[in-house]
């Protein structure tokens, strides 16, 4: 793992998500992350190395590797606060109770199969993006 670089792990068969990987591939022009799916070998083991039951995870999960790791509302902020054009909004959610945001949250992530749908491939990624995933 690169030094300095943050993971964002996903859901990879979800197409919101993926599309939330998209975007976040096209405003991080700082090169500050890197990404796996939940579902991927090292998805897995990121989340068991932090003690998480990984039946639980649904949500994005951003992990500033030896710092801490986010997750639900706080993940997306946090990544919000390095994207070019989204920083200050980023900070004026987090004005936003936790608690009132990530009821926002869970209900677009209980119904994200039902409005986006779910994906039974993976994207082809240009060499350029495909080094930002992890293996």
């Amino acid at each position: 793992m690169e030094e300095g670089k943050k993971i964002v792990l996903f859901d990879g068969v979800c197409n919101l998500c993926n599309g939330f990987v998209q975007f976040i591939i096209k405003k991080d022009l700082d090169d500050t992350f890197r990404f796996a799916a939940l579902q991927s070998e090292v998805g897995q083991q990121l989340i068991l190395k932090r003690g998480i039951d990984p039946k639980k995870m649904d949500s994005v999960f951003l992990i500033e590797p030896g710092v801490a790791y986010f997750n639900k509302s706080d993940a997306a902020l946090q990544i919000g606060q390095h994207l070019n054009g989204y920083r200050t909004l980023s900070k004026l959610l987090y004005l936003i109770p936790n608690k009132l945001r990530n009821i926002v949250y869970d209900y677009v992530g209980r119904n994200r199969y039902k409005w986006y749908g779910k994906t039974t491939e993976c994207m082809v990624p240009t060499p350029e993006i495909k080094a930002k995933f992890l293996e």
